[in-house]
């Protein structure tokens, strides 16, 4: 049986600016399952981020609904519903790795035993052990988020929420923790929202592929993922791959048809 996590129904979001409205987000409607990965995509300013920030209670949709477990957006907030990765890893250069991870903890007030133990642990599922003393300039940038992974997992919230966390990355360092980020999901069974830009990396992680228009930010397409949960790189050469790349493509292009 599958379980609703996030549901929008309608949900629209204009920002009020000097030169006028601005309508980011229009009619969208869209579930998640526990333990989906779904990665959204679709051009600059299309409102991707914006929906994921609708999601973590960032912003405030003007119309419709989102519920998040079932409660609103902010009382899923205030339940640890889930961490956020944003796009630049946000690490504090006078803190040490542990202690990036260990702020949302201490503002949380978890014990210091606790803390300890739950660094401990999310350094090794993002294979950072050894690495809690160095400070963020002593790591590379995939190094980096992956410890800014590590910092949204720390207090075990069942829905990680992704702004293109490896965008700025090359694309070997970029392989390399999408293939850590699959694992990382099979291991945690994680409910994953994931934008992207990259028509590659969302066929290769996802299980739902949403494809939205550019502005204002509607989905012209939700592909459900065939290819088999465990996936080495060499999938993406498959017929398969192609084919939903190909479909993802396409959305794109239809979206850009729509007339505002």
């Amino acid at each position: 049986m599958t379980t609703t996590v996030i549901e929008a129904s309608g949900l629209e979001l204009t920002f009020q600016t000097s030169d006028g409205p601005v309508h980011a987000l229009k009619d969208v409607n869209l579930q998640i399952e526990k333990g989906d990965f779904v990665s959204f995509i679709g051009p600059s300013g299309c409102g991707k981020t914006t929906f994921l920030r609708v999601m973590a209670a960032l912003e405030q949709p003007t119309g419709g609904s989102i519920t998040v477990n079932g409660m609103t957006p902010e009382e899923a907030r205030k339940n640890r519903a889930y961490g956020y990765v944003f796009q630049a890893a946000g690490l504090y250069p006078w803190r040490t790795i542990a202690k990036n991870i260990k702020l949302p903890l201490e503002i949380m007030g978890y014990s210091r035993a606790d803390q300890d133990a739950r660094v401990e642990a999310v350094l090794k599922l993002v294979d950072l052990e050894g690495f809690g003393g160095k400070y963020p300039w002593q790591l590379s940038g995939g190094m980096q988020q992956r410890a800014s992974i590590a910092r949204a997992l720390a207090f075990d919230a069942d829905i990680l929420l992704m702004d293109e966390p490896f965008g700025a990355l090359d694309e070997i360092v970029r392989d390399h923790l999408n293939e850590q980020l699959l694992q990382l999901w099979a291991r945690t069974e994680k409910t994953i929202g994931f934008v992207t830009h990259s028509i590659p990396e969302a066929v290769y992680l996802s299980t739902k592929i949403v494809v939205m228009s550019p502005r204002p930010g509607r989905i012209t397409d939700v592909i459900e993922s065939p290819l088999p949960k465990e996936r080495p790189l060499e999938i993406r050469d498959t017929p398969e791959f192609i084919e939903i790349a190909h479909r993802v493509r396409e959305g794109l292009r239809a979206g850009h048809s729509y007339d505002e």
